[in-house]
């Protein structure tokens, strides 16, 4: 309550500011708040958010437009100011800059560069010109380098002189004179050293780096695998281009983690946020899937058509059919899920596929069991409060009803944890076999195991 109480308060007071309509006091205000309670108020408040970016001290300014959300940086960027736009993305941190330019039409990313310094726009068109999703375009060149020969005194003398203009300065690198790298050292090391020191007796030569046209989860899994707030990136001759900070790691798996998860869905990734993305564009991504989905499920009227027969025979078999698909479409999805979800923050690789077929066989059989068990004694019971439902053999029933489920929960637990990793084996992305594709699969196939089932146990009875 207090919470909310305080957003209202700063709320009211931001309109206050604003009907005052005195500029000092309006940027009194917003520079006296934090960053992140300044991006509320924009979200809160469209109709003032160039305003608002106009008022702030162009550091500050910057710092704000680079944690809002893509679509509106576009319409603040639209309504600014040419002077003040150019101001601003000269004050952008190059990677942020750089990712928010790749997301903008050709024609509009020619007249932006255009208002950058010289300086600037030879860094951006550096790193748009590396792959997307590539590591180069996450990349800041605005870092601390010192030499080997350096002492921890002038190395001290660096930092002060270039620290104000460095992303951060956590981690200093070492280079020769080729520019190659050859460690990074903490800077507590520095400090903590005496000042004749050279950073040669500092160096163990143990260091990790990325290279710039490495896909952007390789990144995500070096951060993950040690603990750094920034890695260095090098050319393919180890040439030190630049760093990627711990930031920007985060708000790409972020991307990727909400595009996996709406691929799982059965749709194709939204590149703008739901309610902003226009509804034509929303039926493009969502249409497609489904007319993928909806020509897949045709396969499950043909199935049936090849045993009419045998449901003519016996229609009591229909009446399962439902439970038997859904079962085997369910452990399916579940199957794919877990290996997908397993894969994206690499606990399992291509490598593993057999570890993973083994225990989801052990998997598949203890399930299917458990549900085949449930079915069986479901069609005893159902028999013995309804005498005839299913004819003199309703124990030969059940167990076609049992072993089915058996078979189609073992054969959904192991295609859906097969696919990911065949789909990721051929270069694909795994999140493709989605829990509804999957799920469809099932069912066309678990209908000719259920059916095939049946005539195992019927045949030369009621088949």
């Amino acid at each position: 309550m207090s919470l909310e109480l305080e957003e209202i308060s700063l709320q009211e007071r931001f309109m206050e500011a604003v009907a005052s309509e005195d500029k000092l006091q309006i940027m009194d205000f917003l520079n006296n708040q934090n960053i992140s309670d300044v991006a509320e108020l924009i979200y809160d408040n469209e109709d003032y958010e160039t305003q608002i970016i106009s008022h702030l001290s162009m550091h500050r300014a910057a710092s704000v437009f680079k944690i809002l959300e893509l679509p509106v940086q576009k319409r603040i960027i639209k309504h600014l100011p040419a002077f003040t736009t150019a101001e601003l993305l000269n004050e952008l941190p190059a990677d942020d800059r750089t990712s928010f330019l790749s997301e903008l039409p050709s024609n509009a990313v020619r007249e932006l560069v255009k208002t950058l310094n010289p300086e600037e726009r030879k860094i951006t068109l550096s790193l748009l010109g590396y792959p997307e999703g590539s590591v180069g375009r996450l990349m800041t060149p605005d870092y601390i380098y010192v030499y080997e020969h350096d002492t921890v005194e002038d190395v001290l003398n660096t930092i002060r002189k270039f620290a104000k203009n460095s992303e951060t300065i956590d981690v200093i690198y070492v280079i020769n004179q080729k520019g190659e790298l050859l460690d990074d050292i903490r800077i507590r090391d520095f400090i903590m050293a005496p000042p004749e020191k050279t950073v040669t007796e500092l160096m163990d030569g143990r260091f990790i780096a990325l290279h710039a046209g490495d896909d952007q989860e390789v990144a995500n899994e070096a951060f993950k695998m040690n603990n750094r707030v920034a890695l260095p990136v090098v050319s393919k001759s180890n040439k030190l281009l630049g760093i990627v900070t711990i930031d920007d790691v985060l708000w790409v798996a972020n991307e990727e983690f909400s595009e996996d998860i709406q691929k799982i869905g059965g749709t194709e990734a939204l590149d703008e946020p739901y309610l902003d993305i226009s509804l034509m564009k929303l039926f493009k991504k969502r249409v497609g899937w489904l007319i993928v989905l909806f020509l897949g499920e045709m396969l499950t009227a043909t199935a049936m058509k090849y045993f009419e027969g045998e449901i003519q025979k016996f229609v009591v078999l229909v009446l399962f059919i439902p439970l038997i698909i859904s079962s085997g479409g369910n452990t399916g999805s579940q199957a794919s899920t877990l290996i997908i979800q397993a894969m994206a923050v690499g606990e399992i690789t291509v490598a593993n596929w057999w570890r993973v077929i083994r225990r989801e066989f052990i998997q598949g059989v203890m399930l299917g069991t458990v549900l085949g068990l449930i079915g069986f004694i479901r069609v005893i019971v159902w028999a013995g409060i309804s005498p005839g439902v299913y004819g003199a053999h309703e124990v030969r029933v059940a167990f076609t009803v049992g072993f089915a489920l058996l078979g189609v929960v073992l054969w959904g637990t192991l295609s859906g944890s097969m696919l990911p990793i065949l789909i990721k084996k051929l270069g694909g992305d795994p999140a493709v076999s989605s829990a509804p594709f999957v799920a469809t699969l099932v069912d066309v196939t678990g209908l000719i195991i259920y059916f095939s089932v049946a005539y195992l146990f019927l045949q030369g009875i009621l088949l």
